[in-house]
Formats: structure tokens, C-alpha cells, sequence
């Protein structure tokens, strides 16, 4: 957070009791930037996914993903980045989250060219698409099924690499194309879980 030290007060107690608090400072000097750097700007505009936690006013937690062209998480300035909200399922478990409680991660990995990730945590707020782009003329226009409904806007608070050492390496391979924003259920995976054949299976039996 602004102002204050790096970390945690968990990580420095577990630092102190697994004698890591050198490692850690050393990490936390070299490594952690309270802005976007330019290397950090440019990775970013080349990323076509994303991994969002966020947390509501409990502390309850929610990983989400998020996926578009490269570019889709755009930089606004080295303290600001957007990403746009497409038209999903209607639940809205991250923004809620984010109405509740602003503090959002995101963990940015390339598994393809350099084997790196970038952490990204700051404090965010939904933004209509009109009123960004009003402000922010420059962001990706919108196409058909990916047309931005909303933009989470983050203010950057901690920038710091994620190492490589387990990070897979994957190789692209071409696959089917799939409608954006279609509604179709098997397109989007259908029950692949069983969530809802378990639902049914277990009203039966009430």
C-alpha cells in the first residue's frame, strides 16, 4: 500500500519465524515498484489473459479469469491500467466483490515466449464503457461479442515479477474458433462439472 511498508503483517510474522527476512526485504527492494515501468507496460500490451482475485467486504475470496486479444488489459498511465468486462453469466462475482471491497490482484503470465509472470495488486472501480472512453479515447474499440459492457479501472499499488522456475512452458496450437459472447450452453461448456445434473439428481431424493 501507498506509504507504507511492503507485505503483510502475516508475511513478516512467517518471515521472522522461517527466517526469511532478509530474502524478503532484498525482494521487496529490488523488485517491488509501486508504478508500471516500461518493461512492465510492454509486457502487458502483448498478454491475452489475465488472473483476477478479489475479495468481498468478509474476506471471501474469488479467482477469476479473463481473456482477449493482446492489448485487452490496457495501460493508461504507469499508475493506471483497465480491463474491460465482457457480457458473461450475469453473476457479476468479481465486480460485487469489487463494490464491497476495491483491493484486486492480477497475475499476468506469459507461458509462451519468456516463461515470466507479473503480479499487479492495487485498489479498483467500475467504470461504464461510454464514460472511459470519453476520458480515454485510445482504449480497444469494441467488436462484435467483445464489446465492453464495463471497465474495472485499477489504481497500481505493487508491481513485482513472478519467477520463472515453475512456470510451464506451453506451446500454442490451433483449435476450433468459438463465437464471443455467444449463449449457447454447449459452446460454453455446458454442465462439464455435473453441478447442475447433481442439483437435479439431489432434489429428486428430498
Amino acid at each position: 500500500m501507498p506509504g507504507t511498508r511492503c507485505g503483510s503483517d502475516g508475511e513478516h510474522e512467517l518471515q521472522d519465524r522461517y527466517g526469511t527476512r532478509d530474502r524478503a526485504e532484498r525482494f521487496y527492494q529490488d523488485q517491488v515498484l509501486d508504478q508500471l515501468n516500461p518493461t512492465m507496460i510492454e509486457f502487458i500490451a502483448r498478454m491475452d489473459m489475465a488472473f483476477i482475485a478479489t475479495a468481498d467486504k468478509h474476506g471471501e475470496c474469488d479467482a477469476s479469469f479473463r481473456a482477449g486479444l493482446p492489448g485487452f488489459l490496457h495501460v493508461i498511465d504507469e499508475r493506471t491500467l483497465a480491463y474491460p468486462e465482457y457480457r458473461g453469466n450475469g453473476v457479476h462475482a468479481s465486480l460485487g466483490n469489487i463494490l464491497e471491497n476495491p483491493h484486486v490482484g492480477i497475475l499476468l503470465i506469459d507461458f509462451v515466449q519468456d516463461l515470466i509472470g507479473l503480479h499487479i495488486n492495487g485498489s479498483a472501480r467500475i467504470v461504464d464503457d461510454t464514460a472511459l472512453r470519453h476520458n480515454v479515447p485510445e482504449l480497444p474499440e469494441n467488436v462484435k461479442g467483445r464489446a465492453a459492457q464495463h471497465w474495472v479501472v485499477v489504481d497500481v499499488e505493487e508491481a513485482y515479477i513472478h519467477c520463472r522456475k515453475h512456470i510451464p512452458h506451453l506451446v500454442p496450437a490451433a483449435r476450433e474458433q468459438r463465437e464471443w459472447g455467444t449463449d449457447n450452453i454447449r459452446a460454453k461448456g455446458g454442465d462439464y462439472f455435473g453441478a447442475k445434473a447433481q442439483a437435479q439428481a439431489d432434489a429428486l431424493v428430498r
